[in-house]
């Protein structure tokens, strides 16, 4: 049995910085991608281990990103209340579920016990409010520090209070979801956040997807998503979606963007005029690399 975990740190700009939090995690663990980005400020590893490396893996990385990641002086686009932000165990068996759940708990009470208080969300989460990250975000780090300070948000692991320099993490067991950008051929941030606000599945739009509108350094309108059954939602209606969405205001899907890796039945009658930039079906398709 192997897990894969896909720590998300809010670090996407110091690469000195990253390649520390990378050495952190030992020769046990195996990083099968390393994703960053400047605009977000954040970095996502995919990495894959024996159930018996991750937990000190992830303890390790934990400590690591404690120590090189002050989130109070944090400047992104991408919402978060931790250096080490979101730290999902992920399962790709149906046999394997209750296994990932265990090396999730594990996690979040061992990164608990360094001084970092940790919210478990999703399929962990201990009430239905706390299953989106939203709940956990909403209004950053200042009113995280509100929330947990007057007691009307207690953590599931770790201390009553954020950590003073790298606030809290979230952690839960999934199975593979898409981290999915889609650029458009616009400028106009109201457009991204126009087309996210239809397209999320709170606004009525495709099940299991969470989208927000942003702007690139690069003057490209972003319209970034994660979609939480890729198998069940493959990314080409997600695209046909966005199309439908934005050409009443003008725009078009031109280019994507994946972070990290997603199943192959995922990619199912992608289409050719929205290409994934640098995406390599032999390195991004989890099939393909844990074989």
């Amino acid at each position: 049995m192997i897990h894969l975990a896909v720590p998300n740190l809010s670090e996407g700009r110091d690469f000195e910085v990253l390649d520390r939090l990378q050495e952190s995690l030992g020769d046990e663990v195996t990083l099968l991608d390393r994703h960053t980005d400047i605009d977000h400020n954040r970095a996502v590893f995919t990495l894959m281990s024996k159930p018996a490396d991750l937990v000190p893996a992830l303890t390790r990385l934990s400590a690591e990103a404690v120590r090189d990641i002050d989130i109070t002086r944090w400047q992104g686009m991408h919402p978060c209340i931790g250096s080490l932000d979101v730290c999902p165990v992920v399962w790709t068996r149906g046999e394997d579920v209750e296994a990932a759940k265990e090396r999730a708990i594990e996690t979040a009470g061992a990164i608990g016990e360094t001084g970092v208080p940790v919210f478990l969300y999703g399929s962990l989460a201990s009430s239905p409010e706390r299953e989106e990250r939203s709940f956990f975000r909403e209004g950053g780090i200042d009113q995280l520090w509100q929330r947990m300070g007057d007691g009307s948000l207690e953590p599931d692991f770790g201390p009553a209070l954020p950590h003073a320099t790298a606030g809290a993490t979230l952690v839960t067991a999934r199975p593979p979801l898409a981290a999915f950008n889609v650029e458009l051929d616009t400028d106009d941030i109201e457009v991204a956040k126009a087309v996210a606000a239809k397209l999320r599945e709170s606004g009525g739009g495709l099940p299991g997807v969470r989208a927000i509108g942003l702007l690139l350094s690069t003057g490209r309108a972003q319209v970034s998503t994660n979609v939480h059954d890729p198998i069940g939602l493959p990314l080409a209606e997600v695209v046909a979606r966005i199309r439908d969405l934005a050409k009443p205001l003008g725009a078009r899907p031109i280019e994507a963007e994946l972070i990290g890796l997603l199943p192959e039945a995922a990619l199912a009658g992608y289409p050719e005029d929205v290409p994934i930039r640098d995406f390599d079906p032999d390195f991004h398709v989890i099939e393909k690399r844990c074989s």
